[in-house]
C-alpha cells in the first residue's frame, strides 16, 4: 500500500512541477531529475503533510507569477547550474589541451559552494513544512 502512495505522490508532484514551469524545456528536465534524485535517495522518508503542502505550493506557483513562482524558478535555475550545466565544446577542448591550475582556495570554494544555499532551503522547508530541494 505504501508503494502505491509513493507512486501517487511522485506523479502528483511531477504533474504539479510540469504545470508550474509551464512545460518549458530546460526547467521540466531539471525538475524531473531533481524529483528522481529525491525519490531514489537512500533513507528518504514519506511525509504526507509535507508532500501535500508542496503540491499546494506548486499549485500556487502555477496560478500566478507571485512569490512561489519566483522561488521555484530560482530553485530550478540553481539546480540546473549545479547538476546539469553542460560545458560547451570550446570549454571541453580548452580543458583537454591545458588542464586548469587550481589553488587550494579554489578547491575549498568548490567544495563549500552550496553549503549556505542548502541550509537556507532546509530552513525554508522546516518553517513552511515543504519538501523542496
Amino acid at each position: 500500500m505504501t508503494d502505491l502512495k509513493v507512486i501517487h505522490a511522485y506523479r502528483h508532484l511531477y504533474r504539479g512541477l510540469l504545470h508550474a514551469v509551464q512545460f518549458s524545456k530546460p526547467a521540466r528536465y531539471t525538475a524531473r531529475n531533481q524529483l528522481r534524485r529525491a525519490f531514489r535517495e537512500k533513507g528518504a522518508t514519506y511525509d504526507v503533510r509535507g508532500i501535500a503542502r508542496t503540491i499546494r505550493f506548486l499549485d500556487a506557483a502555477t496560478r500566478e507569477r507571485g512569490l512561489e513562482h519566483h522561488v521555484l524558478k530560482n530553485l530550478l535555475m540553481i539546480a540546473w547550474h549545479r547538476h546539469e550545466n553542460p560545458l560547451s565544446w570550446k570549454e571541453v577542448e580548452s580543458k583537454q589541451r591545458v588542464p586548469p591550475k587550481t589553488t587550494e582556495l579554489q578547491r575549498r570554494i568548490q567544495t563549500t559552494l552550496y553549503n549556505h544555499y542548502d541550509m537556507t532551503i532546509a530552513m525554508l522547508n522546516k518553517s513552511m513544512g515543504l519538501c523542496l530541494r
